[in-house]
């Protein structure tokens, strides 16, 4: 049933207070009632007497107009569900246009948005009598009327100019020939007034009274309301603007209104003493920073905004101004005039401006001019009166000796952010907004037009800076900076005038080599100007030489060189084609693909289309080119998984390449170990799901015929892929373990490979204990031994050879597996040697650690206490493992942990030995703590001559944490002994 407007409106208010509330058990119901209501007939004449009703709170009237525009979207066409009916929405258009004297700024904003939604909907057809009022309503006296008038007025207009069907335009171009002159009139009246009381500032009483202008936004606001107004009604509302004398008068205004603007900029102090305190008032009115400064320079891209959207919708009606607005621009932005006057945007809109002059087809004519309109010739004509020579030659010499030059705030940011300077501003429409692209953009279209000129302009500027530069005289180095830039940007059109490669072998080059600090803005400004030239004019046969010349600049301290010769890779694919037949020149690419992969770091996967080509290629030995390339190629593959962030199936095709490799047993296989590792880092699961049968028989046939240091390097890489993947590993490598176990029993008579032989057992009895069992029991089948005496065996001679173990972390290692072997009450019980025939999930870290870098939740190192003969756990929060069903147990349980238990005092004293070499005291709490912890979650700190971790390096520092913070809290009370 329809809403009674006086009984409903205490309910209606009721419930936009409670919405407005900060409680939401208040809130949510009230929002829910409000949302049925909103289908209600007479719900939206209620909220339009809420918020009309200035003496309620201001958030209950905010929310009033809120739901109102709402519902003008959702119900006002006449198609819509639940529409409102036509007798209200004629009362509702009524209601909005009574009176304009809304004293919130941002309630009016929203009435004068949903007054201009109903407009777009209904005016003039239901709605007539809305422009009349309005106009209306801008001429009354009263201050907050007028302006509230206006502001609707704006809206309106901007609403009903955005409209395209043929009919509508019609409709507001109509519109805009009934009010045009009246706000013309308007806009004069206002722009008078807000300039006569900015010049009265020299007296006390006139700047409080510009003062109050500002903040009573008659001043500033309104005349900016009517001016945008008469903006959309000169570009939107006229077929043929330029037959409009009006309107052609308003655009010739527009200059000198800009002129008076930009001196109203000006704030020099006198020295004669009469005019002191009328200036410094003056600065204080109008100096950087002021408010009064802000809405000038506003003001004045409003009016160049009119120009250009002009010059844009209406490119021939804009003929007649073309003449006035280049030496307008020309005169404010690259002569003297416009020193102390002009702001960084307004050069944006006044380069724009050129720009669109210069490059727009509509004046340009045709080849054969006689095809020419004769608009088209009359802006030629216009335009080639105007760049005479000396006009070029001034305009190109201040764009490049001016606007090019990199400014403090760019060399402040080059120094204390080099990553987002590297980061250019450019594409897309950046000119439009930024002064940097503008000015190349605006050079690039103004040499294109006029190259005859400017070229021999350009060439002198370069003539003048031959040779290096003074490293003293940053002035020098920055127009040279600028110089090279625009040499670089004009490459096209200099074709046939610069011999570049003459000017890389005499100049460049050596300019490329200069190491000093300051010199680093010629470095990379060559380095972008050889990008530049190398596509356009640039021999084959001195590219060897550059990129000799890059691979040091990889290794430079500035990281903004290091991206700009990244930048230059993409011409090394090419580069890489042509030179098939010349393998010298492929080994210095592949060296600088190297360089490149370091630098770039995880970025370089971006290159994987070219690089891992190029690996295959290389490391094939089916292929005759390895035979030069393979060390290259190897070191390449190395750094690319080393850099790697994720794993691909491309990547991981390439290791097919590998069998052959360790079949040939050169000097390369340390290489292709370290590779093999970086794979296993890198995804275990997925590398060793595809290759472990073929790696694990090359590792088989490696070990019959290789020398000591050699079955060394394979074991460390079977250790690695224990301590990444303990189940899969331990199947895959387990035709190996009968060696190494052998050797343990036999006591291997070299340290090395012993500490090698125990690094591997120590690795899989502590993640993989459920495995070793089985492999202990099949050894002693094997031997033809008990399995408890085998055990013995073994304990033995660990502790016996202990010593030949000297790396701190191994030494650990083996102490921890040791000291698994005890037993423990229920609260730690044996690792690997459980009563109940259980023993703990081999698997405790295969999913963190295959998945890469994860978080590794509550795990957290532990910090032990020196405390009688052991170390107290003092912390830790590791979650014990699940078990599992440990398969072929068929040996005494008993007499095993007798073994165990024999053994104890010789495990006990060597492993607290061994934990005490890795123990340093904290000279603060006086505790000791495990020299080799680390806490995940800091980052270590790199001095300036330390490169930033690889993505490797990252892996490995989460796997050690992790298998350490799991360590320490499965042998916590083992170590209490």
């Amino acid at each position: 049933s329809p809403m009674d407007v006086q009984s409903a409106s205490s309910v209606v208010l009721q419930a936009l207070t409670q919405a407005a509330s900060q409680d939401t058990a208040v809130l949510k119901p009230a929002e829910e009632q409000l949302r049925q209501w909103e289908t209600q007939p007479g719900f939206y004449t209620v909220l339009l007497s809420i918020f009309n009703n200035h003496m309620l709170d201001v958030n209950v009237r905010w929310l009033a107009v809120l739901y109102f525009k709402n519902g003008i979207d959702r119900y006002w066409r006449r198609v819509a569900p639940h529409a409102l009916s036509e007798e209200e929405k004629a009362s509702l258009r009524a209601g909005l246009i009574t009176n304009f004297n809304e004293p919130v700024n941002q309630i009016a904003t929203q009435i004068a948005v949903l007054i201009a939604k109903v407009a777009r909907l209904d005016c003039p057809r239901q709605w007539p009598e809305l422009i009349p009022v309005l106009l209306e309503s801008v001429k009354v006296q009263d201050v907050l009327r007028q302006h509230r008038a206006l502001l609707t007025f704006y809206h309106v207009t901007k609403t009903l100019a955005s409209k395209r069907l043929a009919a509508d335009r019609r409709l507001f171009q109509d519109l805009a020939s009934s009010i045009y002159g009246f706000t013309c009139s308007l806009w004069n009246h206002h722009t008078d007034s807000y300039l006569q009381e900015l010049q009265a500032g020299h007296q006390d009483a006139a700047l409080s009274s510009l003062e109050r202008t500002l903040l009573s936004l008659k001043g500033t606001h309104t005349h900016t309301y009517a001016h945008t107004l008469l903006r959309k009604l000169t570009v939107h509302g006229f077929v043929e603007p330029h037959k409009n004398m009006e309107v052609m008068g308003f655009l010739s205004a527009v200059f000198e209104r800009l002129k008076q603007f930009l001196e109203c900029c000006k704030y020099p102090l006198f020295k004669h003493s009469f005019l002191r305190v009328s200036i410094l008032l003056k600065c204080r009115l109008v100096g950087p920073g002021s408010v009064c400064r802000e809405k000038l320079e506003k003001t004045v891209i409003l009016y160049t905004k009119v120009l250009l959207d002009f010059l844009e919708h209406h490119p021939y009606p804009f003929i007649p101004l073309i003449q006035r607005s280049l030496e307008f621009t020309v005169t404010y932005v690259f002569t003297d005039v416009g020193e102390g006057l002009v702001f960084e945007r307004f050069i944006v809109q006044c380069m724009s401006l050129i720009k669109m002059i210069v490059r727009n087809d509509a004046y340009r004519p045709d080849k054969n001019v006689d095809e020419s309109n004769a608009e088209t010739l009359e802006a030629h004509r216009i335009k080639s009166a105007f760049f005479t020579p000396p006009t070029l030659a001034e305009i190109g010499t201040r764009l490049v000796s001016k606007y090019f030059l990199l400014t403090q705030e760019e060399v402040a940011m080059w120094e204390e952010d080099p990553e987002s300077f590297a980061v250019e501003e450019t594409g897309g429409d950046s000119w439009k907004y930024s002064l940097r692209p503008c000015t190349e953009v605006l050079f690039l279209d103004i040499f294109h037009n006029y190259s005859a000129t400017l070229t021999p302009v350009l060439l002198q500027m370069v003539h003048n800076l031959q040779g290096p530069s003074d490293v003293d005289d940053p002035a020098q180095l920055l127009l040279k900076d600028s110089v090279y830039n625009a040499v670089g940007l004009a490459a096209y059109e200099l074709f046939d005038s610069v011999d570049f490669d003459q000017w890389f072998s005499n100049q460049l080059l050596a300019e490329l080599q200069v190491s000093h600090n300051r010199y680093k803005v010629i470095r990379r400004r060559v380095i972008w100007l050889i990008g530049q030239w190398i596509s356009v004019k640039f021999k084959s046969e001195l590219r060897p030489l550059l990129y000799e010349s890059f691979l040091s600049l990889m290794q430079d301290p500035d990281l903004v060189i290091r991206p700009y010769v990244a930048c230059l890779v993409q011409y090394l694919p090419v580069l890489w084609k042509q030179s098939e037949e010349h393998n010298m020149l492929r080994c210095a690419i592949l060296t600088t693909l190297i360089h490149l992969v370091q630098g770039l770091g995880a970025e370089s996967r971006n290159l994987y289309p070219f690089l891992l080509p190029v690996i295959h290629l290389s490391t094939d030995v089916c292929l005759p080119p390895h035979v030069y390339l393979l060390e290259d190629g190897l070191e390449l593959w190395l750094v690319t998984l080393e850099n790697c962030p994720a794993i691909t199936p491309e990547l991981l095709r390439i290791f097919q390449n590998m069998t052959a490799l360790l079949e040939l047993s050169s000097e390369n296989v340390k290489t292709c170990f370290q590779i093999i590792s970086a794979y296993i880092y890198l995804s275990a699961t997925e590398f060793l799901q595809n290759y472990a049968e073929a790696l694990c028989r090359s590792f088989c046939d490696l070990l019959k015929d290789i020398t000591m240091e050699g079955q060394v390097q394979v074991l460390k890489v079977v250790e690695v892929a224990v301590k990444v993947s303990p189940v899969l590993a331990s199947q895959t490598f387990q035709p190996l373990f009968p060696l190494v176990f052998r050797g343990v029993l036999d006591g291997e008579r070299y340290p090395v490979v012993m500490s090698t032989y125990l690094g591997v057992v120590g690795r899989v009895l502590l993640q993989n204990s459920c495995f070793f069992r089985t492999f202990l029991m099949q050894m002693a089948m094997e031997l033809n031994q008990e399995v408890d005496h085998l055990l013995g065996s073994m304990i033995e001679m660990w502790v016996d050879r202990m010593d030949n173990i000297t790396q701190p972390e191994r030494r650990k290692l083996s102490s921890l597996a040791l000291l698994s072997l005890l037993p423990s009450d229920s609260s730690a019980r044996t690792l690997w040697l459980s009563s109940d025939g259980l023993c703990p999930a081999p698997d405790l870290l295969e999913e963190t650690s295959n998945a890469g870098i994860q978080k590794l939740g509550s795990a957290c190192p532990a910090t032990l206490q020196e405390g009688g003969y052991g170390y107290r756990h003092l912390s830790t929060t590791w979650e014990e493992p699940e078990t599992t069903p440990c398969p072929g147990h068929v040996c005494d349980e008993r007499s095993l942990v007798c073994v165990v238990q024999d053994k104890f005092c010789g495990i006990i004293n060597i492993s607290v030995e061994a934990l005490h070499d890795v123990m340093t005291e904290d000279r603060e709490t006086g505790t000791l703590k495990d020299c080799m912890l680390m806490n995940h979650l800091e980052e270590p700190k790199l001095s300036d001559d330390e490169e930033p971790p690889t993505e490797q390096d990252k892996r490995r520092k989460l796997l050690t944490s992790l298998h350490r913070g799991a360590f320490h809290h499965h042998f916590g009370t083992c170590l209490k002994a």
